[in-house]
């Protein structure tokens, strides 16, 4: 009968004592750890317990000064959202030296396996993750190697064990429809975002509550879901305006979204503020300019983006964050695109 091997300590277990606890070579641990693929999966999973159970962590390798880099992952950056957040990102890096790597997943809102495996072989300092998480096995086996991560989501609701940078979207959607129904709005319409998204979610949470404390009722065929971006805004602004109970008002949930309802009411021949109030979210700089101004909710995209590096290389240096979560206020910009519906 085989003797029983003591448990190591926790932290204490190294390639080895994994490899002969589960019986397998010190190779076949280390394509675990590097997340590579050829591994069967019931070894995997052997390994992944007994990496689990002795709480297994790689000491962290130092990087040359001029390699520093870290990984910042997008579900998509194809928009000005997305070079709001590299602007921030970038005003932490550039001063520290380090230097940023930019992939996106194609509005996917987890990577796949191998995006791990080329993380885990780079091995960043350290990984920001924008709209888009990392399932559990993924964080354990990133926290193995040593290499902290941050979510920039935005949705207020991502697990306290994730260092996390986002924002009030409840109260943003709320302050957005208090501001159409206190102008005399009662058929209001909302394009969200993406329905399996939280922000998305909380920022229609928000647009249900204003009127319900207003004690207005939602007509549900006025409530959309879209992708946050032009053709979305456009493709659900003409259906809704098409229609012969049109809202008079329109929450877009983002700005760019809000464009392409702008779009789709000049093609209808509907004048913005006076046949149609808009209101947009996130404040991208083009707001301002664009003809009627946009009246939207400030969501400050770059100061969440530098924070959320910044907390990502306090990280890397082997510092305590004070707090891991951490909600940027949501404020009202009224601008032109808003105001009291016509009498008829």
């Amino acid at each position: 009968m085989a003797k029983s091997r003591p448990v190591a300590g926790p932290g204490s277990a190294t390639i080895a004592t994994i490899a002969d606890e589960v019986g397998v070579s010190t190779a076949t641990v280390s394509k675990v750890l590097n997340g590579r693929s050829d591994v069967a999966p019931e070894t995997r999973a052997r390994v992944e317990a007994s990496l689990e159970r002795h709480r297994y962590r790689r000491r962290p390798r130092r990087q040359p000064a001029d390699l520093a880099q870290i990984d910042v992952v997008f579900h998509e950056f194809d928009s000005a959202w997305a070079m709001e957040i590299i602007r921030g990102v970038e005003a932490v890096t550039a001063p520290a030296k380090v230097d940023v790597i930019l992939s996106q997943l194609g509005g996917a809102h987890r990577p796949p396996p191998q995006w791990l495996e080329g993380v885990l072989l780079r091995r960043p300092l350290g990984v920001l993750l924008v709209l888009c998480n990392l399932t559990e096995p993924q964080r354990q086996q990133l926290r193995r190697r040593s290499i902290p991560f941050v979510v920039v989501d935005t949705d207020s609701a991502t697990s306290a064990a994730v260092p996390t940078v986002g924002s009030n979207n409840w109260n943003g959607g709320l302050m957005a429809t208090r501001h159409l129904l206190e102008l005399g709005h009662r058929r209001i319409a909302i394009i969200s975002g993406p329905e399996d998204v939280l922000c998305s979610r909380a920022r229609a949470a928000g647009f249900r509550f204003a009127h319900d404390e207003a004690g207005v009722p939602v007509d549900p065929e006025l409530v959309r879901y879209g992708s946050f971006y032009l053709d979305a805004g456009y493709q659900h602004g003409l259906e809704l305006l098409a229609r012969p109970d049109r809202p008079t008002a329109i929450f877009a949930g983002s700005d760019l979204q809000a464009m392409g309802v702008l779009r789709a009411a000049r093609q209808l021949g509907l004048d913005v503020p006076g046949d149609l109030s808009v209101i947009g979210y996130d404040n991208l700089p083009m707001t301002a300019w664009i003809g009627p101004a946009l009246t939207t909710v400030n969501q400050p995209l770059r100061d969440m983006a530098g924070t959320a590096t910044q907390m990502l290389l306090d990280l890397a240096q082997g510092n305590d964050l004070a707090t891991s979560r951490i909600d940027f206020v949501t404020e009202l910009v009224v601008r032109e695109s808003t105001a009291p519906p016509r009498r008829h």
